[in-house]
């Protein structure tokens, strides 16, 4: 009986041991989970919500990532505006991309309960915040939704490609909110 029990723990050992590997795995190559910390993605991400990142995505142009601040410890999570290559001018509360208007559906909920008239977004063009006419090579240009209160792209420049740690593809907390985001 003693025999049973012991082949029977070892048997349930490597089953842990085997989903630990597969777990670790997944998380150092495939996804990773990430806290939501601050005001400057609201309403689309909240303070506090938990997110899953998938580290294999291609990048593209309005994806929320989250990256390795530059200018602090934390991680930073923003919207993609500009690829490389781009110009990237904001006009009368307007986003242009490579001289074309470019619709951001994504900030009508915030724009809704502003007073009529006030820009969520100041005007800015690229060479006036960066000293660069495009985005560089291996360089992304992100911003927050919240664009009144978020650190930026306007603040710190560019960020390097390497520095992102993955697409933010679903919200796992709060419960109420639960779901993959577009």
């Amino acid at each position: 009986m003693n025999n049973k029990f012991v082949q029977e723990a070892i048997s349930w050992l490597k089953a842990l041991l085997i989903a630990l590997v597969i777990v670790l795995v997944c998380r150092h190559f495939l996804i990773t989970p990430s806290i939501v910390k601050g005001e400057s993605m609201m309403p689309n991400l909240e303070d506090g919500d938990r997110i899953i990142l998938s580290k294999i995505s291609k990048i593209e142009r309005f994806d929320e990532i989250a990256f390795q601040a530059p200018d602090s410890e934390d991680n930073y999570v923003k919207r993609v505006i500009g690829l490389p290559g781009d110009t990237i001018e904001m006009r009368d509360d307007q986003l242009l991309v490579n001289g074309k208007p470019v619709k951001e559906p994504y900030l009508e909920d915030i724009k809704s309960i502003l007073p009529s008239g006030d820009p969520l977004t100041n005007n800015f063009t690229l060479m006036e915040i960066t000293g660069e006419e495009v985005v560089p090579e291996d360089k992304l240009f992100v911003l927050g939704d919240n664009r009144r209160v978020s650190k930026d792209s306007r603040s710190f420049g560019f960020i390097d490609e390497e520095e992102v740690i993955g697409d933010v593809k679903m919200r796992i907390w709060p419960l109420d909110s639960i779901g993959i985001l577009p």
